[in-house]
């Protein structure tokens, strides 16, 4: 008998759960401690797993010089890919107009919250004080700074060096196991991630303000399918092997709404699917910061939809001006707290808007967190690809990717 795969076990807990939820909504909400602690398993692998993998690409195998490289052509794709999120969700919430006729009249102004997003402190923020502090807060951004800096002096130093590259090869191919055994409890963290969800806001929150949450899944879609289709072709990346390798990554984050919950399997994923370990440790990580597709079409249309809810017109000019800003705030989201709301309310004060919708937002963005997110992930698989495809190399290979059943097989 065929053994079943992991994507069948998460969407049958996916159900479970959200069933679960609705039947008995307080054992639901106790629920949440399956989640909490199945993502706090996958958190313990992303440090040790992007330092591992990088340190030994870089010193194992690439040079500075072609990092320098790679790392120019990330930031081209990842600008040219997120402008153009942004103005799928302007042209997908000005066409149908979520906002429209919404009643505010029992929705409350928000404080914006402390926490503002300045360049400086965008830069400052990307350079590590302590790297074993960064580890500990699983600072990506820091881990991949260090970690690039370390592989090079350990390419620099050369043969004294061997032990050290020789010990992070193994590390990876340790972080990389365990990532397999971590994610046997995959549909446990699922399960009770969706009946937490169901149980504390209800069924309700499948449905509240649903013709928002239908206007950005069909931005998204529209994003997924059109915009990162087109790239898939002009790339000239096999499809369906692509599919095959996200779609337990993409349900995963899709139902936990953590990127980092099914960042360890993307990156094992992505390197069997035929990139080099050097690019997908590289670019997946740095695109936790540059490259949230899914984050800043949301942030377009979340901010549209609230002058639409508060009766204000924007001219043309008004909006382009609005994505502009958004262009280079959201590029900060990954170094802030609450970062998508941050970004948010810093956007709506800076063009006069009101705060209330915002409130109503709150309350399905645990729907629209699950979209963005999975969106973000795939959007960064996509991005390890393209690079390795721009640095010439070949994928095309029938490499499977890893699954937790076929890990067990």
């Amino acid at each position: 008998m065929k053994r079943i795969s992991l994507t069948a076990w998460i969407f049958v807990a996916l159900m479970a759960g959200a069933l679960f939820g609705y039947a008995y909504p307080e054992a639901g909400v106790e629920m949440k401690i399956m989640s909490t602690v199945f993502i706090k398993m996958v958190k313990s692998i992303v440090a040790p797993l992007l330092f591992a993998t990088l340190v030994f690409g870089i010193a194992g195998g690439a040079h500075s010089g072609a990092m320098g490289r790679i790392g120019m052509r990330a930031v081209i794709y990842f600008e040219v890919v997120t402008t153009v999120a942004l103005f799928v969700g302007l042209g997908f919430v000005n066409f149908f107009q979520p906002g429209r006729g919404v009643d505010l009249s029992k929705a409350k102004a928000l404080e914006a919250p402390a926490a503002k997003v300045t360049w400086q402190g965008i830069i400052e923020h990307t350079f590590p004080a302590s790297i074993i502090d960064s580890m500990a807060k699983n600072d990506v951004l820091q881990v991949v700074v260090f970690a690039m800096l370390f592989g090079m002096a350990c390419a620099a130093v050369g043969h004294k060096a061997k032990a050290m590259v020789e010990f992070c090869e193994s590390l990876s191919e340790v972080m990389f196991k365990y990532t397999a055994f971590v994610m046997y409890a995959a549909p446990l963290g699922v399960f009770g991630a969706m009946a937490s969800t169901v149980g504390q806001y209800g069924v309700a929150v499948l449905f509240n303000l649903a013709q928002l949450v239908l206007t950005m899944f069909a931005a998204l879609a529209f994003f997924v399918i059109v915009v990162l289709g087109a790239v898939i072709f002009l790339a000239k990346i096999p499809l369906g092997k692509f599919v095959r390798a996200v779609k337990d990554p993409y349900i995963l984050a899709f139902s936990t709404a953590s990127s980092e919950a099914a960042l360890p399997m993307a990156l094992s994923n992505m390197e069997r699917f035929g990139v080099p370990k050097h690019i997908v440790s590289f670019v997946m990580p740095l695109g936790y910061s540059l490259n949230l597709d899914g984050s800043t079409l949301y942030l377009a249309a979340a901010s549209i939809f609230v002058a639409q809810a508060a009766g204000i017109e924007l001219s043309l000019g008004q909006q382009i001006m609005m994505m502009l800003t958004l262009m280079l705030t959201s590029k900060g989201v990954a170094a802030v707290p609450r970062a998508s709301l941050v970004i948010l309310m810093g956007t709506l004060s800076t063009f006069g808007l009101p705060t209330e919708p915002v409130a109503l937002i709150l309350g399905v963005d645990a729907v629209l967190d699950m979209a963005r997110t999975s969106v973000n992930l795939l959007g960064n698989c996509l991005a390890a690809a393209v690079v390795a495809r721009w640095e010439g190399v070949d994928i095309s290979g029938d490499e499977k990717p890893v699954t937790a059943t076929a890990t067990a097989a």
